[in-house]
């Protein structure tokens, strides 16, 4: 049990270290975080995107951030699979993202908000 603990802390450690930029991967071990971060962390839309739209529309966003972040935590998930399968591959070109924001967390800085950048969330 012990462990199996510090192994999910190792992993859960290294994967924040190798994606702890945030810019736009040009690796294949960026592209392998993003997958890891996405699907291990991919539910973190719902609330960001909660946010994102109380923000943009007031309290008619909390209902619309509901249906909009269940839709991206999939997507984020399916989305983390595919980019852990074909890390090694550099598609899309240069080993670049398929979502914006990049990873789930994103959604909570400031600076790369969708609704403060005035960027939609979407496939790139």
């Amino acid at each position: 049990m012990h462990s199996t603990r510090n192994a999910i802390h190792t992993v859960l450690t290294t994967l924040l270290l190798l994606t702890a930029t945030g810019t736009c991967a040009q690796t294949a071990g960026d592209k392998l975080g993003r997958g890891l971060s996405g699907m291990a962390f991919g539910v973190l839309a719902l609330p960001g995107i909660i946010v994102e739209e109380t923000q943009l529309r007031g309290p008619v966003g909390v209902p619309i951030g509901i249906a909009e972040g269940l839709g991206m935590v999939v997507t984020r998930e399916l989305v983390g699979v595919y980019e852990i399968l074909t890390a090694p591959f550099p598609i899309p070109a240069l080993y670049r993202p398929i979502l914006n924001p990049p990873y789930p967390w994103d959604y909570f800085q400031q600076d790369k908000r969708g609704a403060k950048q005035g960027a939609k969330r979407t496939a790139r």
